[in-house]
């Protein structure tokens, strides 16, 4: 069963929208400028970057099919329900490590939106960061209800603008995409590459918790989460294949997507190509910021019986955006994403994926067989 907002849900909510709402947490900042892409799969080169994508879009839809289902077993619609279920009192791991989650990759955002700031407008940093800030509080403000259309709209513009870039790319420059790939061998490190990318990318599986309330099944939850892997890593399987034309050279720049942008001297989609982007990191942002939301909102139910009011929703996101953006001013994105993702990602694996993947399915087999007998 579902909750009583997700009765009667459209096919786009049971199938469809867990994905792309997946999706939007895992494209954001690193991911969207093609800075993650360079750190996780251009050392595994050409052939070895392809077979580090196909395993993190295998391991997506893994967990986020065992997640959902297990969501739904639990009756779990935000993550601090579905630890406690799944980890007992083991539970406050998780809590601790997504407050790190949140810091760092909000910190990522704002560090990627005064990047393209400042590259597209010579804009300072800061400004970017700013209007960032302010179009997350303005989404998450009116709750679950306003994320979900931002899903869908963002998640139009964002798949049309990366086939078209994948176009453009090879009509500019596919002779050197070719070439790429054709002296190309795979380097060590794929596996590792794939498996650490996806291992902190999969929090987005329990991020997304608010929306899988449409699920009417447990086939449902399963055909949304092996859908969700492919739709979470196409873009980046575009985006990887156009900067193999300038691999290595293009594995040290801070925006990578800038970079080809400038090779393909296109000024309208130059700027369209960047406000794709903001729109990612827009999306990205305001479902981290909106599970908050979520988690304090049943807080409030259970303890005080009362519904967290917007004008909480929106000083809960002030408070949070102001203080990961400082973090961004200090570090800068190649820091960020180098460095915390990499710790981020060994910290999820031990208290969310293994766990999941162990005692959610176990749990899950067992009552199976309960209903069975």
């Amino acid at each position: 069963m579902t909750p009583a907002d997700g009765a009667n849900p459209t096919r786009f909510q049971r199938f469809w929208l867990p994905g792309l709402a997946f999706k939007a947490v895992v494209i954001g900042g690193g991911y969207a400028t093609g800075r993650e892409l360079a750190e996780f799969f251009l050392p595994s080169g050409p052939w070895g970057g392809l077979a580090a994508i196909l395993v993190a879009t295998l391991i997506f839809s893994l967990v986020c099919s065992v997640t959902f289902l297990f969501a739904r077993h639990v009756q779990a619609w935000d993550y601090v329900t579905f630890f406690k279920a799944l980890l007992g009192p083991g539970w406050i791991l998780f809590e601790g490590a997504y407050v790190l989650f949140i810091v760092l990759i909000l910190a990522v955002y704002g560090a990627a939106a005064g990047a393209i700031g400042a590259a597209l407008l010579g804009l300072p940093a800061f400004v970017g960061t700013a209007i960032l800030a302010a179009a997350i509080v303005a989404v998450v403000t009116f709750g679950n209800a306003s994320v979900e259309r931002m899903f869908a709209y963002v998640s139009y513009l964002l798949y049309a603008i990366y086939a078209l870039f994948i176009v453009l790319a090879f009509t500019h420059f596919g002779d050197r995409i070719a070439a790429g790939f054709a002296r190309g061998e795979p380097m060590p490190g794929w596996l590792g590459g794939g498996t650490v990318y996806a291992g902190y990318n999969l929090i987005g599986a329990v991020v997304i918790l608010p929306v899988i309330r449409h699920l009417t099944s447990n086939r449902d939850a399963i055909v949304a989460g092996m859908i969700a892997g492919p739709l979470a890593t196409l873009p980046a399987l575009l985006f990887f294949i156009a900067m193999i034309g300038f691999f290595p050279e293009i594995a040290g720049a801070t925006l990578p997507s800038d970079f080809l942008l400038q090779q393909l001297d296109i000024p309208v989609f130059h700027l369209l190509f960047q406000l794709m982007i903001f729109s990612a990191l827009l999306e990205s942002g305001a479902s981290s910021v909106h599970a908050i939301n979520e988690r304090i909102a049943r807080s409030f139910i259970i303890r005080r019986g009362v519904v967290l009011s917007n004008g909480n929703r929106l000083a809960i996101a002030l408070a949070l955006l102001i203080g990961c953006m400082f973090v961004a001013d200090r570090f800068g994105l190649v820091a960020l994403i180098a460095t915390g993702y990499r710790a981020l990602a060994y910290i999820l694996i031990a208290v969310y994926v293994v766990p999941v993947l162990t005692l959610g399915l176990w749990r899950l087999a067992r009552s199976r067989q309960e209903q069975i007998a």
